[in-house]
């Protein structure tokens, strides 16, 4: 059975596109994959939404975005079957995140928004498309998030090593795999990954990530700054939590420390840096202090300087990309989505609600016909 998942995360870099393999319901490989772009008038437009934690915009932006969006996710899937020489006939379903715009837990009612029209995306690839992944998991008393930790057990769990796996997008979030038992597993976002870097990166040196963390690594952590930062009540608040970027962006930061501009913009790289890594090895330590290895993913993964900071945040543990675990760190959420989509065609649950809150285990979005 062949699945294709899209997914394009909360830093917004484009469409990481899929095509996945499945033997009676496992996972068994990639066949093909595919980066594609945003064009950068429409990436601008988005991260401006994701970022605001008071953004506007009309009826008819909202209703063209979710048009243009899914118009990308459709021909980066089309263009991964081609570069594959696979018909779209041979497909059994795509499964597509689409863009999360805004994904808020913290006021009332929780809410979360992707937008990419799956019915466009269906008519205009040919192929059965699954999407709005989170909302049934929030209709049912849950954060809509991750969703990610059920494919992570399917894959990384073992029996002989209690595990974490961690996705550095623009946030952070946790899978704690103490072992091949399901019900065990828990998860939760453990606030910003690239995100505040990414900002910090375009605002300083006009490019849009930080390169191996070169950028951190030729400045030095301002403990008063990371302070200020680490002592946000997210940090504390117990699981399951969720947040997104309209929380954690650079206005966040120059609220919780005003003086931000007056440090060196090396500095403030090198402690960004160190607040995802402090705060991710927190999390780990907090709620699974028998974890022996942790699995990075994400384009966290390739920051050869943050995954340092994550290894002396985690002194006696393996750091390991995904990669030496069998998936490429690059592609393990769209490959998740393509699996979440496997499930949903089969009529089996998603979601788990120990980790996202949910009162049960139910059947994730919907399925779009072409």
């Amino acid at each position: 059975m062949l699945v294709l998942g899209l997914m394009s995360g909360t830093s917004m870099d484009g469409i990481d596109a899929v095509l996945a393999e499945f033997e009676e319901g496992r996972f068994a490989g990639l066949r093909a994959t595919h980066g594609a772009a945003y064009p950068e008038p429409l990436r601008r437009r988005l991260l401006e939404l994701a970022r605001s934690d008071d953004s506007s915009l009309s009826l008819r932006e909202l209703a063209s975005l979710d048009t243009a969006v899914a118009d990308q996710f459709a021909a980066a899937a089309l263009d991964l079957l081609a570069r594959a020489g696979i018909e779209p006939a041979a497909i059994a379903a795509i499964g597509s995140h689409g863009q999360t715009i805004f994904h808020d837990t913290a006021g009332e009612p929780w809410a979360t928004l992707q937008i990419g029209d799956p019915n466009r995306i269906a008519a205009r690839s040919g192929i059965a498309t699954v999407g709005d992944f989170r909302r049934k998991d929030m209709a049912l008393g849950g954060q809509g998030a991750p969703l990610v930790p059920a494919f992570h057990h399917a894959l990384f769990a073992s029996a002989d090593e209690p595990r974490c796996v961690v996705n550095i997008g623009g946030i952070a979030n946790l899978t704690l795999l103490p072992g091949p038992d399901p019900l065990l597993v828990r998860g939760f976002d453990s606030g910003p990954g690239n995100g505040l870097m990414n900002e910090w990166s375009e605002r300083h040196l006009g490019r849009p990530y930080d390169a191996n963390g070169t950028f951190a690594a030729s400045g030095r952590s301002d403990e008063g700054l990371l302070q200020a930062l680490l002592s946000d009540p997210y940090f504390a608040q117990p699981p399951p939590k969720s947040t997104g970027r309209s929380y954690f962006q650079l206005a966040w930061a120059e609220r919780r420390f005003p003086r931000l501009d007056t440090l060196a913009p090396a500095d403030v790289q090198a402690t960004l840096a160190e607040l995802t890594a402090r705060s991710i090895a927190a999390g780990v330590l907090a709620h699974a202090p028998a974890t022996r290895r942790v699995l990075v993913c994400g384009g966290g993964a390739h920051n050869r300087h943050l995954m340092d900071r994550l290894r002396a945040a985690l002194p006696g543990l393996a750091v390991q990309a995904s990669d030496e675990h069998g998936l490429d760190a690059d592609w393990v959420e769209a490959a998740a989505f393509a699996w979440l989509a496997m499930r949903t065609v089969a009529g089996l649950p998603g979601n788990l609600p120990a980790v996202t809150g949910a009162a049960r285990a139910t059947v994730l979005g919907g399925i779009y016909r072409p």
